[in-house]
């Protein structure tokens, strides 16, 4: 379904408009599922991206109107959206690709999460 455009500009420099957000979307959303497929069902980060990209996916696949996409997925403008989208499935395939949900290789450094550091 092709959405129409509601603005001439995003008034952030460099991002242009989308001039089909639905469709980009479904389209990083549906690589981004189907490449946590990869990571194994007990990772935290794959069940919670999983779940939010669920919901997202459904908000665009059920909302036509840009404006309202915006406010129900609340992550800025839909061109942002898009942005956090792509960096997200750079995210899971560096993820799959280092295998993180394996253990340390050896023992984390003494005070590694400690914070502030003093």
């Amino acid at each position: 379904m092709a959405s129409k455009i509601l603005k001439a500009t995003t008034n952030i420099t460099g991002l242009a408009v989308s001039k089909d957000p639905h469709y980009a979307l479904k389209l990083l959303y549906g690589k981004i599922l189907r490449d946590l497929k990869k990571i194994p069902e007990t990772s935290v980060y794959r069940k919670y991206t999983e779940d939010t990209i669920n919901s997202r996916l459904a908000h665009v696949e059920n909302e036509p109107n840009i404006a309202r996409l915006e406010r129900k997925i609340n992550c800025g403008q839909i061109e942002e959206v898009i942005v956090q989208a792509e960096n997200e499935l750079m995210c899971v395939r560096r993820m799959t690709l280092n295998n993180v949900w394996e253990p340390l290789i050896g023992q984390a450094p003494p005070n590694q999460w400690k914070w502030p550091i003093v």
